[in-house]
């Protein structure tokens, strides 16, 4: 079984992108992010043809997450449950008896900002709610675009970027308290393949080609789905297409679940 997630930043401007990818990596589950729609808009033939039940939390031009799943996808809940937002930022399922989870974490803007402090009370939030979720459901991934570069070995500059959004000391205590309420980041249980290894580059100072880039893009997996992990990998190939994406789709393997 695979599960893979990708914030495709505007899924109008992607959906070939997408489609292609899809149909060269049949993964079981993928979680978008960043759809850039609303749920009447979303494309949902064109992914239907391959094979794919879908699972949709949309928005007008900001934000949206969706589950796509070639196996059907049972109690759907979205949002954060007790937690007053209007962005649309979580959506759930349970797959095969698995909890999949798609998030598209608060970027923060800046360090002092509203938009920070929002972020930091959204991770508190999410943190709260997959603890009561893990009890309920064992084997649960959590998986998306978390806007957190967990620890240095994830930043292509580490001193230009200590202290700012992104890596701030109070973001990566927000990261650090989901994987305290039971998670681990799948990327993390193996050697890195390739160092350094990220997942979002800006657009701007050719800095995909320069590899400037971030991690910020995982898969947190439940103590019974991270002992079965077989496997974690970032595919760069999208990030090479002609107005690709900024973020590159993270892969995670499991033997049948």
């Amino acid at each position: 079984m695979k599960i893979a997630t990708w914030n495709v930043n505007s899924l109008r401007a992607r959906l070939q992108h997408v489609l292609d990818w899809l149909k060269a990596n049949p993964v079981d589950v993928l979680a978008l992010q960043e759809l850039k729609l609303q749920e009447e808009q979303f494309p949902r033939a064109e992914i239907e043809a391959l094979g794919y039940h879908t699972a949709i939390n949309g928005q007008k031009t900001y934000n949206g997450v969706a589950l796509l799943s070639r196996h059907p996808l049972e109690e759907v809940e979205r949002d954060i449950p007790a937690f007053d937002d209007v962005q649309k930022r979580v959506i759930a399922a349970t797959i095969r008896g698995v909890r999949v989870v798609s998030v598209y974490v608060p970027n923060g803007q800046a360090v002092g900002t509203e938009k920070y402090s929002y972020k930091l009370r959204w991770l508190e939030a999410l943190r709260g709610w997959l603890r009561v979720e893990l009890a309920r459901y064992p084997k649960m991934a959590v998986l998306g675009d978390f806007n957190v570069a967990p620890d240095d070995r994830d930043v292509h500059d580490p001193v230009a970027w200590e202290g700012k959004v992104l890596c701030s000391e109070l973001e990566r205590g927000g990261f650090r308290g989901l994987l305290e309420a039971g998670f681990k980041d799948a990327f993390g249980l193996f050697p890195r393949a390739v160092e350094p290894a990220y997942t979002w580059w800006d657009y701007r100072q050719a800095s995909f080609r320069r590899n400037l880039g971030l991690r910020i893009d995982h898969v947190l997996l439940s103590s019974d789905l991270a002992n079965k992990c077989l496997s974690c990998h970032i595919d760069t190939s999208p990030r090479r297409l002609e107005r690709p994406s900024d973020h590159a789709p993270v892969v995670v393997s499991f033997p049948e679940l």
